[in-house]
């Protein structure tokens, strides 16, 4: 039993090993330890640069590039949908504030608010009834038809029209002679009408008018009045020259394109001369004030007259 034992120990077998002496056997455990350590410390280096903690290889730029196309053909969508579009001017009728070639930035984001359009913006509405009937239409190539639907072209396919808001709902607008035009029974000095043109028209087609503006309506006309067919020139159709309110597609904020006509489109100062008219509501009451105080008054007189226990306040004594 004990011989088996020794033999173990000292290989039976093989050549007798000679006792190690302390300081030889630490040697080779503290190799075999540094050893481990430093296996232990390259694997980790791997695993960590394997799981994104050390430098990783960048991908091709070919590689990313369809990625990139795709986020910006969404948020080109997403713009176009619900912030802004570009739209181009196509004619004359609204020089010289817009000439033809133009390209304006349209704010879609507003009316999502509930923000209706207001006494001198430039808005772009969808055609009302067929006023752009008869007008030639081109055929877009395929490039410009991707353009348009994310939004950097428009669409040909899209009936739409640009004009000046000149009234609103409630408004009466009238065009007497030449002008000046007549918001509320106020002048307007248009500064903004195409140079040499009148306010008005003289003709027997539209150019000489008096309306009211009905509830969830606009009226529009051009800059160029004598070259615009506007509101005034369709008071015939189903709306009678009205714009409806959810036609809008937004108000023209800014002329993008080309550089060197670059601008704002603000709102004329004329249209901030207090053209809003007093409620008819409210026009009801004040002229009622006085015929019920007329009222009071004579039948306060016949109850006195009639008995002299009524006083002269109308109190009963």
């Amino acid at each position: 039993m004990g011989d088996l034992a020794v033999g173990a120990r000292s290989g039976h077998e093989g050549p007798e090993e000679r006792p190690e002496r302390p300081d030889e056997a630490a040697a080779p455990a503290a190799e075999e330890h540094a050893g481990t350590g430093s296996d232990s410390t390259a694997h980790g280096a791997r695993e960590s640069g394997g799981q994104g903690g050390g430098p990783r290889k960048q991908r091709s730029f070919w590689k990313e590039l369809p990625l990139l196309i795709g986020i910006a053909l969404v948020l080109a969508l997403l713009i176009k949908t619900f912030l802004v579009q570009a739209f181009s001017i196509p004619s004359d009728s609204m020089q010289n504030t817009l000439q033809q070639g133009d390209r304006v930035l349209v704010d879609k984001l507003t009316p999502w608010f509930g923000s209706k359009p207001s006494r001198g913006e430039v808005v772009v509405f969808h055609d009302p009834d067929n006023w752009l009937a008869g007008e030639p239409t081109t055929t877009p190539n395929a490039l410009q038809t991707a353009l348009s639907w994310i939004g950097l072209m428009p669409s040909a396919e899209e009936k739409d029209l640009i004009k000046r808001v000149v009234g609103v709902a409630g408004d009466t607008i009238e065009c007497r002679n030449t002008g000046p035009l007549l918001v509320n029974g106020k002048p307007l000095n248009e500064p903004y009408v195409y140079p040499g043109n009148t306010p008005c028209s003289v003709d027997d087609q539209g150019g000489q008018f008096k309306v009211t503006v009905p509830p969830g309506k606009i009226w529009v006309m051009g800059d160029h009045r004598q070259n615009s067919l506007d509101s005034r020139y369709h008071q015939q159709d189903k709306y009678r020259g009205f714009v409806p309110v959810g036609n809008v597609v937004g108000r023209a904020i800014v002329i993008a394109w080309p550089p060197t006509r670059w601008d704002t489109l603000p709102i004329p100062d004329t249209f901030d001369q207090g053209l809003n008219t007093v409620a008819p509501s409210a026009l009801g009451l004040i002229g009622a004030v006085p015929l019920v105080m007329w009222r009071r008054r004579r039948l306060t007189a016949r109850l006195t007259d009639g008995n002299p226990r009524v006083s002269g306040s109308g109190t009963a004594g």
